[in-house]
């Protein structure tokens, strides 16, 4: 499982919930992220029909097929529970 994480630098929420991916990730270290920025990376914006509503986070499974997106701040336990129920996807 792959996990797309889209940011920007102007965005509170992502200020927010970049901790809690740092958390995360060193918890999960089988998981693979990558982190885009709105502003520097429009190919990969516009691929993924992110929009202005940032944090965004795009799961792929292990054929990097989208099965999930999420928008704003969002709980740990949450992403935690996803990563949980979806880990040999």
């Amino acid at each position: 499982m792959k996990v797309l994480k889209f940011g920007a630098v102007w965005c509170p929420g992502c200020l927010i919930m970049k901790p809690r991916w740092v958390e995360i990730e060193a918890e999960n270290t089988w998981l693979e992220t990558e982190y885009y920025d709105y502003d520097e990376s429009p190919d990969k914006v516009k691929e993924y029909k992110i929009n202005d509503k940032l944090p965004g986070f795009v799961f792929l499974d292990k054929d990097n097929k989208e099965f999930l997106r999420l928008q704003g701040e969002v709980d740990k336990k949450e992403i935690i529970d996803i990563l949980v129920k979806n880990k040999n996807k």
